[in-house]
Parts: structure tokens; sequence; C-alpha cells
């Protein structure tokens, strides 16, 4: 053997004439991984040659070992040529094995840029294809690259290559990594009408995918073929779908799915803190108190302590019920918890103060203060009605600036709910006026030649009429400026329910403009949209005090 590395031979040699040595294709392998590490191709051959030659032979690592030494030497060919050879040496390859020789192929074949195609590779001498691609398939999910998964799984059967279970499995996971239950639907038929049969891992798959889109019907659907066929599942699996019915209310299967595990005989379906959690969630959603405070003892009972996630939705029922009483004694218990409420927990208050009646409001805001020092002077300078609006502009605007981005729109949201329920028109146009400097709304109000439009959805209900106020207030001032309206004015309020109101937006905005005698009507070929003329907007606009243009 010329040019090898004198040490590692000179150790091997030593150990395999001085020690007593029960499996000699380790010490072979040791040396292989130095001489890869290094990145002695041709050394490493060599003493492949030896190995034969001594009648040693060759296992799984000794061929991974000797793949990723010729794709570390940048020879990717000869990868595919020593993993055409497993066979013969009555070798299978493992995971490792066959994600080195997926990048090997895609190198011989010149591509660079991710895992390839298995349909487009060299094809394998053992027929393992199936493997290969479905391998291929989980790298490009782990990456991210959903289409590349879904790319490979139609190319394959392009190529006549009929997919197995583990194959359907793997895709159905990608798929439901990807948020696209549609397709996972297309392949779970095509699966059945192969005849495949599934297994646990797949209805496992399909559930995933469906509680994460929250395609109830679907889920609850699996989950039923699941019990039928009396199939283990875990309280992971149960969580999910507890998550999934308290986000679309599904009461009733929920509770049905709550009872399953209770009575379960196995411990790992046993309900835990998360179990309990969704429960109550779904119950302070629906405005049902005396089940969240049920499934609350329930839980004690069973030796859970509430969490965090469990009170915030424990106050929220309470306070949607007007039980203000109620809220502080949920916020006491989180202080004898010892729990640090968080910016969430604190919306939770803020949304609770809220819609909470004048004479009750200090409580809620007591707990704010306990809460969050900064948050509850905002909310006091709000409330106050003797104090001026720029103090608050600028304390709003502390807060909100330092505030993560996933709280931000809801405090807004709410503030300014807070300052419309307490007739406080001014503060809360300040508080819009923050929100729109600090991009926390984007593209409220938007102007074209022939339309100039308000987008409100997402907004609450008070957000929505101040920035309708201030918007009104624009069409006053451009009017009085001498400037043209365009031919067709518009409110956007999307439609269905929205998260700050038991009514939808749109709902709340067709009674309110009536109430303005604003010539807005609901358009019919457009759903969640207002519109009216230029003419009719100038007339009314025209008849009308910019100060009278919203009643509060």
């Amino acid at each position: 053997m010329t040019r090898r590395p004198a040490a590692v031979v000179l150790a091997l040699w030593w150990f395999l004439r001085n020690a007593e040595v029960r499996k000699e294709v380790i010490l072979y392998n040791v040396a292989l991984k130095a001489l890869r590490k290094r990145r002695r191709w041709s050394d490493a051959e060599a003493l492949w040659e030896e190995m034969l030659r001594e009648g040693v032979q060759p296992d799984n690592a000794t061929f991974s070992t000797v793949i990723s030494c010729a794709r570390a030497c940048g020879m990717p060919g000869k990868a595919v040529e020593w993993f055409e050879k497993m066979p013969d040496f009555g070798c299978s390859p493992d995971m490792l094995t066959y994600s080195a020789v997926i990048d090997a192929y895609g190198r011989a074949r010149g591509r660079r840029d991710g895992p390839p195609a298995c349909t487009t590779a060299p094809a394998p001498r053992n027929g393992s294809w199936t493997v290969i691609c479905a391998t291929v398939i989980r790298v490009h999910s782990s990456s991210g690259n959903f289409d590349g998964a879904l790319n490979v799984f139609e190319e394959m059967k392009a190529a006549g290559v009929k997919p197995n279970l583990v194959v359907y499995n793997t895709v159905l996971d990608a798929m439901g990594r990807a948020m696209r239950p549609w397709v996972v639907k297309t392949i779970h038929r095509e699966l059945v009408s192969q005849e495949a049969v599934p297994n646990k891992a797949t209805y496992c798959c399909l559930l995933h995918a469906y509680t994460r889109a929250r395609y109830g019907e679907d889920a609850m659907a699996v989950y039923r073929v699941m019990k039928d066929e009396v199939m283990d599942i875990d309280v992971v699996l149960y969580n999910m779908l507890l998550s999934m019915c308290a986000d679309i209310g599904y009461v009733e299967e929920a509770e049905e799915i709550f009872r399953d595990m209770k009575a379960s005989m196995d411990s790992r379906s046993k309900p835990d803190s998360w179990s309990y959690s969704s429960m109550v969630t779904l119950y302070s959603c629906t405005g049902n108190v005396a089940g969240a405070e049920g499934i609350l003892n329930e839980m004690v009972e069973a030796g859970f302590k509430p969490n965090i996630f469990i009170l915030t939705s424990l106050i929220r029922c309470y306070g949607k019920a007007g039980r203000t009483d109620d809220v502080v004694r949920s916020f006491a218990m989180l202080e004898d918890l010892g729990i640090t409420p968080d910016d969430r927990f604190c919306g939770c208050l803020l949304t609770v103060a809220a819609g909470t009646p004048a004479d009750e409001l200090g409580k809620v805001i007591g707990c704010i203060d306990r809460s969050s020092a900064q948050l509850g002077a905002v909310v006091r300078l709000l409330v106050d009605a003797a104090a001026p609006s720029e103090p608050l502009r600028e304390a709003a605007g502390e807060l909100l600036g330092g505030a993560r981005g996933v709280v931000r729109m809801p405090y807004c949201n709410c503030l300014m709910d807070l300052a419309v329920n307490l007739s406080q028109m001014e503060k809360a146009c300040a508080l819009l006026d923050v929100a729109l400097r600090l991009g926390i709304y984007s593209n409220v109000q938007t102007r074209t030649q022939t339309q100039w439009s308000l987008h409100l959805r997402g907004l609450s209900v008070g957000a929505a009429l101040t920035t309708l106020h201030v918007w009104m207030s624009d069409l006053y001032a451009a009017l009085q400026a001498g400037d043209e309206l365009p031919p067709l004015l518009g409110i956007h309020t999307g439609q269905g329910k929205n998260t700050y109101s038991y009514k939808g937006l749109a709902t709340v905005f067709e009674s309110h403009l009536k109430e303005l005698d604003a010539p807005f009507h609901e358009a019919p070929d457009k759903a969640g949209w207002f519109l009216t003329t230029s003419v009719a907007a100038r007339h009314w606009l025209e008849t009308k005090k910019s100060a009278e243009l919203v009643a509060v």
C-alpha cells in the first residue's frame, strides 16, 4: 500500500498481531474512518482489498464509512458504485447510508442544489427505489422544502415506481407539516384506492395534519376509526384533538374525547395539565362558566396545579360573564401559585377591562397594575376623563414600542375598545395615531382613481369605529379643501365572527352606519364590503359637521 498514513496502518497491524480481537472488522472500520478524515480515497480502497485478502467480512459500518469517504473526497460516482455492492456482501443500507448515497446520486448527476428526485438518479441495482424515495421525501420535509417532497412522490409514480405504505406515510407527514390538508386527503384516498392497508402511523399522520389545519370533521372521523380498531392513542394525540376542538368550538366532540381519556386503562392516555387546559379554554370561549369551573376542580383533584394558560382562560370566561369579583379571585390564585403574569395574560386582563362596567373597572385595573405597572399606567391615563391625550400618547408609544409583536395589535384593539366604551374618542384617536406611526396597523386607508377604501378587517369594534371616525374626518377635510372624491367609496369589514366581539364586525357596522344615516350599503356581490357613490357621500358629508360624524 503506497502513501498510507503510517500511524493508522501501524496501529492496525499491531492490534491484529498482538491483541485478541474477536471482530477484526471493527479495527478495519476504525482505520477506514481515519482515512476518511484525511480524505485518502486510494488508501481506503487499498485497505478494502487487504480486508478481502485476509478474509475479513465487511459489515454495514464498513460500507457506510467507505461511501461517506467517497463523498467527502468528491467522488460521488464511487459512492454510488459501493452502495450497489452492498447486497453482494449480505449488507442492507441503514438510514445514514441512504442519506449519504442520496446526496451522492444527486452529485453524480451534477445536482448540488439539495436532495435529488430519486427517479432522476442512476437506477440502484438493488431495487431500493421506495426506501430511497421515502428518505428523499423525509429530507425535503425536514428542510422545509415541501414542494420538493411532493415532487419526488409524483415523479416516482410517473416513473412507474409504486409507493408502499412507508412512502405514503412519509408524504402524508410532509404535507401535514406543510399545512396542506387538502393534499393529505387526496393522498389518503389514493392510498386506499391502491389497496394499501393504513396502519397506526398512517392515522397519526392524518390526525397531525387535520388537527393542525383545524379540519374538525376529518380529524374526528380519523379518531373514531382509531377507536373502532382499538389503536393506542397517547396523550399527545389526544391533546392535539382537544386543542383543535377548543379552537373551533367542538364542545360535544371534546367532551367525548375527554371521557375516553379518563376511561382509558393506559396511563399514557390519561389527561395531563394540557388536556385540562384545552377543556377550560373550550368552556371559556363558549361562555360555559360552570363547565370551566368543573374542569378546574377535576384538575386539582387529579393532582395538577393550574398553570397560566388555564387561569388566563378562566379569567376571560369570568370577564365575558360579567363576574368581576371572580376575575379578581382568579388573579389572586395566580399570585398564590407564584406564577408571573406574561404579556398574553395582561392582554386578557385588558380585554376584560374593555368590557367591564365603569363602576367595577377599578377592580380590574388593580389586577392590571399588579401584572404590569407600565400597562396599568396607560390604562389609568385612559380612564381618567380629566387627563389630557398627550401624556397617554407618549405612554402608549413607549408601551407598544417595547411590546412583543404578537401582542401589540391586541393591546391596541383593547385599549381603543376601552376608550370608545368610556366615550373617550379623542383618546381613542390618539391611540390609533400611535398604532399607525408604529406600523401596528398598515394599509388601513387605500386610494385609487376609482375608489377610496377603509380596511377594518382584524380590528376590534372600538378600533374599527375609531378608524371610521378618522376616515370620515379625512373625507370631510378633503371636501373642504376642494378635492374631488372618486366614483366609489368602500368600507371593508370582512365577514364572519370578529375575534373581539360576539357579533361579526359587518353586523356591528351595518347597525352603526344606519344610526349615522350614512349612505353606505352592503355590496351584494362583494361579501364584507359596504359601498357608496361619491355623490351620495358628498351630500351626506356636507350635511354633517365633522364632530358629529361618529356617535360614540
